[in-house]
């Protein structure tokens, strides 16, 4: 147990912890590796046992969560799912935030996210906000970058429970502005991985051999930690889910819609928004986001698909 974990025990018995999916699992288990003590809750029973079994205690409800613990992070994949714990719009709102921490590290819009920040404050709460840029390896790994958002004083309070989850953390000023970091970053990776699911599409239809267009790619400017995972995917027709085809099309719905309501062109954005609607729409919204290159297939099968502007 490090000296800053030790610290955080001393100002905080017990971490609350809701949302247990493909990120927030290991990002739990990370915690309580590090000798954070857990209560841990989610919707789905079955996946708290392997918090269980590594030594986090499990609330029988959410409710029961925010009565034990005075920070809780709340890790869920939806606005409407984030609104349902909290018991946003009834008096138990008031209840559960009252002179707590409330940590939001999903990824939403930065509307909400402010909206929240408000309510939170008015019951009596601080807020923080704290996204993750990595996919499930690097939450495995402890490496995720977090950027942090929210007042000064809850951000010291929070930075050592958050520091065995990751290698870095930024802090980005006043809420929303780390989820306008976090959708920033996330335009980037989209496109990157978008561009390259095409070029290796158009390498293959032509008859280049697909590995030696990996390798080659692998050892010249252009590589990246992204793009050796990504292509060794293609090339290995491997979609096993790291960010997968829904929650990229998700995310990238929340940066079109953030970009919108600024004025902001989004052309690159708006191209992969109908290609990975359409990758959802062949069925494959569980495989990984490299699965895009199925509905660049299809575009090119049938020509009646969309091919955009000559």
């Amino acid at each position: 147990m490090t000296e800053a974990t030790g610290a955080m025990q001393d100002a905080v018995q017990q971490v609350g912890f809701i949302g247990l999916g493909h990120m927030g699992e290991p990002m739990a288990l990370n915690l309580v590796r590090a000798g954070i003590p857990l209560l841990v809750w989610n919707r789905t029973p079955a996946k708290t046992q392997l918090l269980k079994d590594a030594g986090a205690q499990v609330a029988q409800n959410a409710p029961e969560v925010f009565a034990k613990t005075e920070v809780i992070v709340l890790m869920l994949a939806t606005e409407d799912s984030m609104d349902e714990v909290l018991g946003r719009g009834t008096p138990a709102f008031a209840t559960h935030l009252r002179g707590k921490i409330l940590v939001h590290m999903g990824t939403t819009s930065p509307g909400y996210s402010r909206s929240l920040e408000q309510e939170v404050r008015a019951a009596g709460g601080q807020y923080v906000e704290a996204p993750v840029s990595g996919s499930r390896v690097p939450a495995e790994k402890a490496q995720l970058i977090t950027m942090l958002a929210g007042d000064n004083a809850a951000l010291e309070t929070i930075r050592p429970l958050l520091r065995p989850l990751c290698r870095e953390m930024v802090d980005c000023g006043p809420v929303p502005n780390a989820l306008l970091m976090k959708l920033s970053v996330n335009l980037f990776l989209i496109t990157l991985v978008t561009g390259l699911s095409e070029a290796y599409h158009f390498a293959e239809r032509q008859g280049v051999d697909p590995a030696l267009f990996t390798q080659v790619l692998a050892a010249g400017p252009m590589a990246s930690d992204v793009s050796r995972i990504k292509a060794s995917k293609l090339l290995q027709q491997d979609f096993s889910v790291q960010a997968s085809i829904a929650d990229v099309f998700k995310n990238n719905r929340l940066v079109a819609e953030a970009a919108r309501s600024a004025g902001i062109a989004s052309p690159l954005l708006d191209v992969c928004y109908a290609l990975y609607g359409e990758t959802l729409n062949l069925g494959f919204g569980g495989l990984d986001m490299a699965a895009v290159v199925r509905a660049i297939e299809a575009r090119t099968d049938h020509k009646d698909q969309p091919q955009g502007d000559s």
